[in-house]
C-alpha cells in the first residue's frame, strides 16, 4: 500500500491553461487561451544551436549561467533601461521565467512572511509563496482599467510583509505600469525592507509608443528588486524554457543559492545561441510593431461582435466582455465557447485565490494572421 502524503499544494489541481488547452484539443477548436505562438521562431535561433552543439557546447554550462550571455542580458538592461547589473554577480540565467519566480520567492520568503499579490494574477505566484511557508495577500486591480490602487497596496502592508510580487506588462489583463506607478511604489517602499518580484517576461511587447517601466528604471526599486524575464516570450520559443533574473549582489547571492539545488544549469547550446543572436538588438526592437499588428487586426475583427473590448496596451492577450452574449461563469462561457464555438479562451476568473465573476475572458493573440482570421469568423457569429 501506497504511504498516504499530505499534499503540500492541497488546492491546486490541473492549471486552467491545462484543463483548456486539453479541451481545444478534444474539440479540434483554435486555441486562443494559453498563451503561446503557432508560429515558428526567426530560422537563425536554431541554426546558432545546431551550430552550438556541432561545436562541442554539449557540457554542463556554468551555474550562474554561460558568462557570454550572462553579458549580453546585462548589455541589454543596461541600453534598455540605463541600469549596469554585474553580469558576473547579478545576473543568473534560469530555466525559463516561472523557475525564476519560484526561486526568488525561496530565497526571500520564509514562514510566516506575507507576500502582496495582485489580482488577478499569473497562476504560479501563489502556490511558490504557499511552499515557501508565505502567505499571500491578494489586492485587487481596478476593475475595468486594471490599474493598481496604491492606497490598497499600502493598506495591506504589514510589518510581516516581506514582499510584493509585481507583473508589467501585465497577464492577463494587458495592462502597463507607467511612471506614476513607479513613482508611487518607491514612496511607498521607501525606508522598509521590503523586497519587489517584478515579472517582466513582456518587457518587449508593449504598444502605442509606450515606454517599459522596468524595476531596474530607478534606483531606489532596482536595489531591492528581483527583475524576471524570458527569451520565450521575446523570441517565440516558449519550448526553450530559458529566463533570467537580475537582481543586486545580495539578492542574487541568495537567489543562486536556490537555484543550484534547484536546476543548477539551464541548456548550454541553447544559451550559446541566445548569446549569438543578441548581438543584433533588431529582433527585441521590433518586437512592439510585430505584435502591434496582430493586436490591432483582432481587435478590429471584433468590432463588429457582440464582445466588448478592455484596452490592450501590452502582452499578446487581449480581455473582452461578454455580458452582452450570456449570464454564464466566465469557466462556463469560455468552456461552451470552446466546445460549440471552436475557439478557446481563459476565464479571468482562474487568476484569482478566490473566483472573481466579472464576465470577462483573455484570448491569445501570438498566432498567424490566417489562425486569428479563421477564430474571428467563428466570433463574431456569436
Amino acid at each position: 500500500m501506497t504511504p498516504k502524503l499530505v499534499s503540500r499544494l492541497p488546492e491546486v489541481g490541473l492549471t486552467v491553461f491545462t484543463v483548456m488547452s486539453q479541451l481545444a484539443v478534444q474539440h479540434k477548436a483554435i486555441n486562443l487561451g494559453q498563451g503561446f505562438p503557432d508560429f515558428e521562431c526567426d530560422p537563425r535561433l536554431p541554426a546558432l544551436v545546431t551550430e552550438a552543439m556541432r561545436a562541442g557546447h554539449n557540457q554542463y554550462a556554468p551555474m550562474t549561467g554561460l558568462p557570454a550571455l550572462r553579458e549580453a542580458i546585462a548589455a541589454k538592461v543596461a541600453a534598455s533601461y540605463g541600469h549596469a547589473y554585474d553580469a558576473e554577480r547579478e545576473v543568473t540565467v534560469t530555466a525559463g521565467a516561472t523557475q525564476a519566480l519560484l526561486t526568488a520567492i525561496l530565497a526571500a520568503v520564509h514562514p510566516g512572511d506575507e507576500v502582496i499579490v495582485l489580482e488577478p494574477t499569473y497562476d504560479s505566484y501563489v502556490p511558490a509563496i504557499r511552499l515557501a511557508g508565505g502567505i499571500p495577500v491578494p489586492v485587487q486591480l481596478r476593475p475595468g482599467d486594471y490599474g493598481v490602487p496604491w492606497d490598497k497596496v499600502r493598506n495591506a502592508i504589514t510589518p510581516r510583509t516581506r514582499m510584493i510580487a509585481l507583473n508589467s506588462p501585465h497577464n492577463p489583463s494587458g495592462a502597463v505600469f507607467s511612471s506614476a506607478d513607479l513613482d508611487a511604489l518607491e514612496a511607498m517602499v521607501k525606508g522598509t525592507n521590503i523586497l519587489l518580484l517584478s515579472d517582466e517576461v513582456y518587457e518587449h511587447i508593449i504598444f502605442d509608443g509606450r515606454e517599459h517601466q522596468s524595476m531596474a528604471r530607478r534606483p531606489a526599486l532596482a536595489e531591492r528588486s528581483f527583475v524576471v524575464s524570458s527569451f520565450g516570450k521575446t523570441f517565440h520559443v516558449t519550448g526553450w524554457k530559458i529566463g533570467y533574473c537580475c537582481a543586486p549582489v545580495d539578492l542574487s547571492t541568495e537567489f543562486r543559492k536556490v537555484h543550484q539545488f534547484n536546476v543548477f544549469a539551464v541548456s548550454h547550446p541553447m544559451q550559446w545561441a541566445l548569446a549569438q543572436y543578441l548581438k543584433d538588438p533588431t529582433p527585441s526592437l521590433n518586437l512592439p510593431a510585430f505584435y502591434q499588428a496582430k493586436r490591432d487586426r483582432f481587435r478590429a475583427g471584433l468590432k463588429t461582435s457582440r464582445f466588448r473590448l478592455l484596452d490592450c496596451a501590452g502582452t499578446y492577450f487581449q480581455v473582452v466582455d461578454y455580458s452582452a452574449i450570456s449570464d454564464e461563469t466566465e469557466e462556463e462561457f469560455a468552456r461552451r465557447l470552446t466546445v460549440d464555438v471552436g475557439v478557446a479562451a481563459i476565464p479571468l476568473s482562474a487568476f484569482y485565490l478566490q473566483p472573481v465573476e466579472r464576465k470577462v475572458v483573455r484570448f491569445c493573440f501570438a498566432k498567424k494572421e490566417e489562425t486569428l482570421d479563421r477564430a474571428l469568423e467563428k466570433l463574431i457569429k456569436i
